[in-house]
């Protein structure tokens, strides 16, 4: 496919959200809108077609911020709860559409199958229950809803398989702690690389502020943007103020727009 196309943030917080319940820490009672994210997602909209990657417990107020009347995909980097417990809201686009289409891996619904039963369940019958038609995907094996064609991206999430997904000349990878390097290699020539970066200090899980940006400079992408952000990063203005050119702090609701030619 060819032309533009608009990635939106729908969020870019980290799995408690920004602010976090019950906390006094500054950036959780900062006033500024960029300081405020909701559980990271984002929507991908082309000319015939909208994608959503990952549905987490935000997806009813994300959707409500960035109306759409169609969905077309829900793409699933992995099984974690603040990327998938959102799953049941699909309903408004299943009344109105039919069985929704899901992409994730076989260990990816296998863990939602327990979690939503009764949707997994084909003996349980009962008026409202969302139907999703699974399309299994794996790594390094490109797949195409409508005019997109997907390429899943493997990382390591602490021993956790996660899917990062290339569309053209952008990539959106979210939970990174490790990258091998035939992975790394799938990343050339991108304008934008979306990338998770959690705080400034160590994770075990999670890239660091430090180390998202010494991936994003061995991936060379024109621009690098972070996401999957945590409170403890500081406040947005101040964090950006100091990124090195070409770096950026994603916020909830920021838009970009890129080509789809590879």
């Amino acid at each position: 496919m060819k032309g533009a196309i608009t990635l939106t943030f729908l969020g870019t917080g980290t799995s408690q959200g920004i602010p976090v319940i019950g906390s006094d820490h500054p950036v959780c009672l900062s006033t500024d809108i960029k300081d405020k994210r909701l559980r990271s997602a984002v929507l991908i909209e082309g000319i015939e077609t909208n994608v959503i990657i990952d549905c987490g417990p935000d997806f009813r107020q994300q959707l409500l911020n960035n109306p759409v009347k169609r969905l077309d995909a829900v793409l699933l980097t992995h099984e974690h709860a603040d990327h998938t417990m959102g799953l049941d809201d699909i309903r408004p686009f299943f009344f109105r559409q039919g069985d929704m289409q899901f992409y994730a891996t076989e260990k990816v619904f296998r863990a939602l199958s327990q979690r939503f039963d009764y949707i997994f369940d084909e003996n349980y019958q009962y008026p409202g229950v969302p139907e999703i038609t699974k399309n299994y995907i794996t790594k390094n094996i490109p797949f195409k809803v409508k005019e997109f064609q997907f390429l899943p991206i493997e990382v390591d999430h602490a021993g956790m398989q996660v899917l990062g997904f290339r569309i053209g000349r952008l990539a959106y990878i979210t939970d990174i702690k490790h990258i091998s390097e035939d992975q790394i290699a799938l990343l050339d020539n991108l304008d934008i690389l979306i990338v998770n970066a959690l705080r400034h200090e160590p994770h075990h899980s999670h890239l660091s502020l430090s180390e998202a940006i010494d991936l994003g400079k061995r991936i060379g992408a024109k621009r690098t943007y972070f996401t999957h952000i945590s409170h403890t990063m500081g406040f947005h203005n101040e964090v950006s103020a100091a990124l090195p050119e070409g770096f950026f702090l994603a916020y909830d609701n920021l838009k970009l727009e890129f080509d789809s030619n590879e």
